[in-house]
């Protein structure tokens, strides 16, 4: 199959959250981005959210599913009001479908199952992309799943498929909206283990990645900007050492082997410095941050319905909203489905 007729996945996420509810929105409002698309998920699940929908904001007619046994065939689906989804597990009858806003192992196993078949299909080459609707770490805990979220699962998933050790393909979170990127050096760790995480290596190994992401992406070197990990980025060794010890070593390496790049910068002013704005592009094209929720806060801040998380330093396109499982609005009909309509966009442009 030519690639642009392989299929982009799309994991339904936990079952109780609301990525069911948001992957039927997106089908029905923006069937043309949605085409050539499949559900990875469970069809009970998937019914489910689509008389949910269908009741709450009485849209006739529902969104009706039908059941694919293969790539090729969920390619084949073009019927108005139609989502194709492959089943992966044993179907849930509806006596098993977890309740909206809790926490459910069984979600929470089902979750990473789809992730887990969709990741595969993609290190095959059946899919030209996937993009997956949020997972809830808790329930993978309590499903015993041994990744805190998707990026180390597919992380993991790559390393095995291609027989290399996880360490030997690192990989690396991006958030992507319409006014600012930004890459992170470290991911679902704690903070003091964040921390810990800001060495010469993590850096500069960040800094390649993206560096090797963007160019690929638009064709030309990105301008990259490192925020500091202290208030003021240090202020010259008054208020922490690691900008003099670990990052501007970092940089300087970076910059010997030829990648564009600025820095170490306050955190408070570096984000606002590499917005685009009024028409106008940003100092810079992504900014690095040292840890998870410096990087994310803004890039939440600026509007998490168009965000979007993409995977750097996969063998495939990964991307996904920028928003959690919601388990305060699921069951209620009212989630915004744009940043996921906005991921699938995204992981087109990028598809392999």
């Amino acid at each position: 199959m030519a690639n642009d007729f392989k299929p982009v996945a799309l994991t339904q996420g936990d079952a109780a959250g609301i990525g069911p509810e948001i992957i039927v929105k997106a089908f029905r409002d923006a069937p043309e981005q949605l085409q050539a698309c499949v559900v990875v998920g469970d069809l009970a699940v998937m019914q489910r959210a689509a008389l949910l929908v269908a009741q709450c904001e009485y849209h006739e007619p529902q969104m009706r599913m039908q059941l694919v046994r293969d790539m090729q065939q969920a390619a084949l689906v073009k019927a108005p009001w139609t989502i194709p989804v492959l089943q992966v597990d044993q179907p849930m009858t509806a006596d098993q479908l977890p309740a909206w806003g809790q926490i459910s192992a069984t979600a929470g196993k089902q979750a990473a199952d789809c992730v887990v078949w969709a990741a595969h299909a993609a290190l095959r080459g059946e899919v030209s992309a996937l993009v997956t609707a949020p997972l809830h770490k808790e329930a993978l805990s309590a499903a015993n799943v041994p990744f805190p979220g998707h990026t180390e699962m597919l992380q993991a998933c790559a390393a095995a498929y291609t027989g290399v050790a996880v360490q030997d393909l690192p990989v690396r979170m991006m958030l992507v909206s319409p006014e600012l990127k930004t890459v992170l050096v470290s991911i679902h760790v704690s903070l003091r283990h964040a921390i810990e995480a800001v060495t010469v290596a993590n850096i500069l190994q960040t800094l390649r990645i993206t560096h090797a992401a963007e160019l690929a992406a638009t064709g030309r070197q990105p301008h990259m900007a490192v925020a500091g990990l202290n208030p003021h980025a240090g202020e010259g060794g008054l208020m922490g050492r690691e900008e003099l010890d670990v990052i501007i070593p970092a940089l300087q390496q970076a910059r010997a082997e030829g990648l564009q790049v600025s820095g170490p910068f306050a955190p408070d002013t570096v984000f606002m410095r590499a917005r685009a704005a009024n028409g106008k592009p940003g100092e810079f094209d992504v900014v690095i941050a040292m840890y998870h929720d410096q990087g994310l806060i803004p890039v939440k801040y600026l509007g998490v319905e168009q965000g979007v998380n993409v995977t750097l330093g996969l063998p495939f396109v990964r991307t996904s909203p920028d928003h959690g499982t919601a388990f305060d609005l699921a069951g209620t009909a009212k989630a915004n489905a744009s940043s996921l309509i906005a991921s699938v966009a995204m992981a087109r442009s990028m598809r392999r």
